[in-house]
């Protein structure tokens, strides 16, 4: 009877692996080709994106790569100004760099909003955005924005194209000045919604269009956890920070443009 009962094991054993194989074979073929997650984690793109938010990223949009041969897919469209796009950037340490000038670097993922298309010219005088010599629409909304750490920004409305959505502004930080420059062919120009406390296209300059994972689409989780990591450890207190520190309300949003511009 033992031997019955082993033998049933061991072929219920082998007819697991297949449908386990499958099954990994699938989640690769989507994280590789179709969906990606990423994890916010900065307040450089406050007030679109929260520290903790976790959004999907459509790698078919912009045609996604085949690992390992440096070969890409069929994009479905080219990137738009205004949406928020992930792209991957070479670390060194504190310092980021474009992947195809410091090929050598391992890659972390960023996120930023696409603001200059090539051939475009991008400057910044006292902390007004120009695209092609022509000031970019903002206007005040009236509100303020209290981060984390309990500094409070200004609220406004950019208009880039097609696309409307909300930037910061810190009523304490310096104007920031950028001398022109000019979007060479097949590069994109990245700033964070977070205008005075982000590092982007103004510090490491464009990013070339190989580089780019996709466009943001779903925010499907937001975690508003700032505690200590050893508290997880504790499995009774598991459900509290679940259920506590989840934004709800979050949750089942699109990133990017709040509407069309009108």
């Amino acid at each position: 009877m033992s031997d019955e009962k082993e033998e049933k094991k061991k072929r219920g054993f082998k007819e697991d692996v297949p449908a386990l194989i499958v099954a990994i074979l699938i989640a690769l073929t989507i994280r590789t080709f179709l969906f990606q997650s990423f994890y916010v984690p900065s307040d450089s793109m406050l007030p679109t994106l929260l520290v903790g938010d976790h959004v999907f990223v459509t790698k078919f949009s912009f045609g996604a790569r085949i690992p390992w041969t440096g070969l890409q897919l069929p994009a479905l469209r080219e990137p738009a100004r205004g949406e928020i796009a992930v792209f991957r950037l070479g670390r060194e340490g504190r310092q980021v760099f474009p992947p195809d000038q410091r090929p050598k670097l391992p890659t972390d993922a960023f996120i930023k909003r696409l603001v200059g298309l090539p051939g475009d010219t991008v400057e910044v005088r006292d902390g007004r955005l120009f695209l092609n010599d022509r000031e970019v629409r903002t206007e005040s909304t009236g509100e303020t924005f209290t981060d984390s750490t309990g500094r409070t920004f200004d609220v406004y409305e950019e208009y880039l194209g097609d696309c409307r959505h909300r930037i910061l502004d810190d009523p304490g930080s310096p104007d920031i000045n950028m001398a022109p420059r000019k979007v060479p062919q097949g590069r994109y120009f990245f700033l964070g919604d977070n205008r005075d406390n982000s590092l982007d296209s103004r510090r490491w300059g464009t990013v070339d269009r190989s580089a780019m994972h996709g466009p943001a689409g779903l925010l499907y989780w937001s975690w508003d956890w700032n505690g200590s990591w050893l508290e997880l450890a504790n499995p009774l207190t598991w459900w509290r920070n679940l259920t506590g520190k989840t934004r709800w309300e979050r949750m089942g949003s699109f990133v990017g443009c709040e509407d069309e511009n009108p």
